[in-house]
């Protein structure tokens, strides 16, 4: 019989996290523990059982017969306990640990000014937000729920969508008085324009002609920028031309911080932001239901 000291499903989870990862150190970074951590419960687990699972004569990371064995039971195992988690959860009040992941705008500017009203609303729900512009992956990063700006891929996830806002062209004051301003979108070939450091789904700023026609302008100048939020301060800062979603620089443009460019050009494209979560129905969690709800009624953009 086991000791009722040990953690037996969560030597399971580390076990299969760094078989799926491919070394300690990539499953530590995963599950936020130190590699040496990982590696004193991959022995104890070992000491336990009584058979080695995983070789560490070679630098790859290579299973011995009983570690293969042990992976396949753990991987059945965790599936069936996430069954069971989701089914007893989607009839229980909402409670427990809601992992969250947002682009960087939404979390600051909405998002995080929503949770105290949800976490008054649901005293039982705790939360564990990261912002970020990186499209991460909900199952390794162990994400509840992610939110995302921009069209969606194919995917196996599911999406509720929170709102669109329309494409906005936009510089400081402070820039236009040094570099002019332009009046068709060729002259920003005389200007600097601020860029992502990660990849769009348009590579460039789409604009139309007078005929209605669309275009699209490359982006270049000499300043990148990892989000969306350090867009808008780069631009506001007067280091170049941006182009956002309007309900992210609205207050900005309404106190005259920022000045919209190009309007007659804009071709009203709209940027779209979705809640992507796994599963749905009754195996939906009731702290991802309650959380998607509130998003729903609460987020205007």
């Amino acid at each position: 019989m086991a000791r009722p000291d040990v953690n037996r499903s969560g030597e399971i989870e580390v076990f299969v996290r760094v078989v799926e990862a491919g070394s300690f150190s990539a499953a530590a970074r995963a599950l936020r523990m130190t590699p040496s951590a990982v590696s004193k419960l991959i022995a104890r687990l070992e000491a336990r059982l009584g058979a080695r699972l995983v070789s560490r004569s070679t630098r790859r990371l290579q299973l011995t017969p009983e570690g293969v064995a042990f992976h396949d039971s753990g991987v059945r195992i965790l599936a069936d306990m996430a069954a069971a988690e989701r089914e007893a959860a989607a009839g229980a009040a909402p409670r427990g640990l809601l992992r969250i992941n947002s682009y960087v705008p939404f979390g600051q500017h909405r998002l995080i000014p929503l949770l105290p009203r949800f976490l008054e609303r649901y005293p039982e729900i705790s939360v564990d937000t990261v912002l970020t512009d990186s499209v991460i992956d909900l199952m390794e990063e162990r994400a509840d729920v992610a939110i995302r700006a921009g069209p969606l891929g194919e995917s196996r996830l599911v999406a509720r969508k929170l709102g669109q806002s329309r494409m906005v062209v936009v510089a400081a004051p402070s820039y236009l008085e040094l570099r002019g301003t332009p009046r068709v979108p060729a002259d920003l070939d005389r200007h600097n324009r601020l860029a992502f450091g990660f990849a769009r789904h348009i590579d460039g700023w789409s604009f139309v002609d007078p005929a209605g026609a669309a275009f699209i302008v490359p982006i270049a100048g000499n300043a990148v920028v990892s989000d969306g939020e350090a867009m808008r301060l780069t631009a506001l800062a007067g280091a170049g031309i941006a182009r956002l979603a309007r309900w992210h620089v609205a207050p900005d443009i309404a106190a005259g911080r920022l000045v919209p460019l190009l309007e007659k050009f804009n071709p009203g494209d709209e940027e779209p932001t979705h809640a992507v979560y796994v599963g749905q129905g009754k195996h939906l969690p009731a702290r991802v239901r309650a959380f998607l709800d509130f998003l729903v009624e609460s987020v205007r953009l």
